[in-house]
């Protein structure tokens, strides 16, 4: 036990203390914290800032006085002919348009946008609500319908989410956030399994390559270095993770703070005595993020994810690591490595659809207990409230299936790390595995 846990030490430190261990650990959040909050700008900004103008011939009349100018449209009425009003917006790079209304508009309902440049799917989307607008308006009126009691009715459903304990009471909750909880595990699982099983299947191929291991089990058994290799780069990872999630929640408090302060100084500027007063809903479309957070159990979630990483990443780690002692360098791992990374994917496939779509139906449920696909499987269900003796019964099921995938990659690890030079089959594995000690 004592040269497993120095293998650990020496894995755990030589990964650890590496530069690029430290900027990814802390770059890594910033980073993604980063490039969201600049796409949203940028998505925001391309929204707001495109503005466009719109030269609008009216040959139905009488329509283009009812076009409404915003931040986003400017509309001309065009008293020059088309052709001449063509020539005066060709060439110009602008978001210039015209708008050709024709005399039959009210029975056609066609028009026709001409741009400079490509067409603008916001200028196209704001010129037909007004216009739809315009239409409706028409249409009531022929009907003998005021068009203000129209735009008076409320058909807007706003639905609020509970959920039934078992007491038989209920709480908040949203399924929205749940489903970018879970999308977001599948997404960190798939790939950190991916990332630091291989870590260790091309540790295992340098040292093999470089004939150090010869050295190395003169000193220990393959098991041992097998094993100390897998935990080592496991706590690696896991320490990478917990000050993921310490600087992450750091930035997104202090992220929160800022919009706090954001949004007083936005009220007080409201609440100012001459400024124009504006509804400021709580919610958009009925949806309350305070609420939706405080439906999800973090500590389960956080506890369950550490659990199963881990256990996940054991077991895939051993299948790794006799790849990785089997072959003499990369390029020959692409054969081994399908059958290993197959029901990770079709776990990680799924968790997009069924398995969100239907959190506690068969497929989803049967997946969380097998172990090739529970690591994935049972954290995207976890915040849609699993019985507890599902999570407790997926995990066993995980570490009995990483204590037999080790045995099998350790009679296979102890024979394939000393071969050289020799072209690895499944039939080849098969042998190795069976050979006495």
């Amino acid at each position: 036990m004592n040269k497993i846990s120095l293998i650990i030490q020496r894995e755990y430190l030589s990964r650890v203390r590496k530069k690029s261990f430290l900027l990814v650990t802390f770059l890594v959040p910033v980073f993604f914290i980063a490039l969201y909050a600049g796409i949203f700008y940028l998505t925001k900004k391309s929204f707001e800032d495109t503005h466009a103008t719109v030269f609008v011939l009216d040959q139905q009349g009488g329509i283009s006085e009812q076009l409404e100018n915003n931040r986003n449209i400017t509309y001309s009425k065009s008293n020059v002919e088309l052709q001449e009003q063509i020539s005066e917006i060709k060439g110009k790079k602008d978001n210039i348009n015209i708008l050709i209304i024709p005399a039959d508009f009210y029975s056609s309902k066609r028009i026709e946008l001409l741009s400079s440049g490509k067409p603008n799917m916001s200028t196209q989307n704001e010129v037909k609500s007004n216009l739809t607008s315009i239409l409706q308006a028409h249409q009531y009126s022929e009907l003998g319908v005021d068009p203000s009691i129209i735009r008076d009715l409320d058909s807007n459903i706003r639905i609020t989410s509970k959920e039934l304990t078992e007491t038989g009471d209920t709480k908040d909750s949203d399924t929205r956030v749940a489903m970018g909880i879970s999308i977001a595990l599948a997404f960190l699982v798939y790939l950190s399994l991916f990332l630091y099983g291989t870590q260790v299947m091309r540790g295992i191929i340098e040292e093999k390559s470089s004939r150090i291991v010869e050295v190395i089990i003169s000193s220990v058994k393959p098991f041992q270095l097998m094993m100390g290799k897998i935990v080592g780069i496991g706590l690696v990872g896991l320490t990478q993770f917990l000050l993921w999630v310490i600087l992450s929640a750091g930035l997104l408090s202090a992220a929160s703070l800022f919009m706090d302060n954001s949004k007083e100084m936005a009220a007080s500027v409201q609440t100012t005595p001459g400024m124009p007063q504006t509804d400021m809903p709580e919610t958009a479309g009925g949806f309350d993020l305070d609420v939706a957070l405080g439906s999800i159990d973090f500590p389960e979630l956080l506890i369950c994810f550490f659990l199963f990483f881990l256990a996940g990443y054991l077991l895939y780690s051993a299948l790794f690591a006799a790849v990785g002692s089997a072959v003499d360098n990369e390029t020959e791992t692409n054969q081994f490595m399908m059958p290993i990374t197959m029901p990770l994917l079709l776990a990680y496939a799924l968790s997009f659809g069924v398995i969100v779509n239907d959190p506690h139906g068969s497929i989803a449920t049967w997946l969380s207990f097998i172990p090739l696909t529970s690591p994935i499987a049972m954290l995207v269900r976890i915040p849609f409230d699993v019985p507890l003796w599902q999570i407790v019964t997926s995990f066993a099921l995980l570490v009995l299936g990483f204590i037999f995938t080790t045995w099998v990659a350790a009679r296979i690890y102890r024979v394939g790390i000393l071969m050289y030079g020799k072209k690895v089959t499944f039939k080849e594995l098969i042998k190795w595995f069976n050979y006495k000690r």
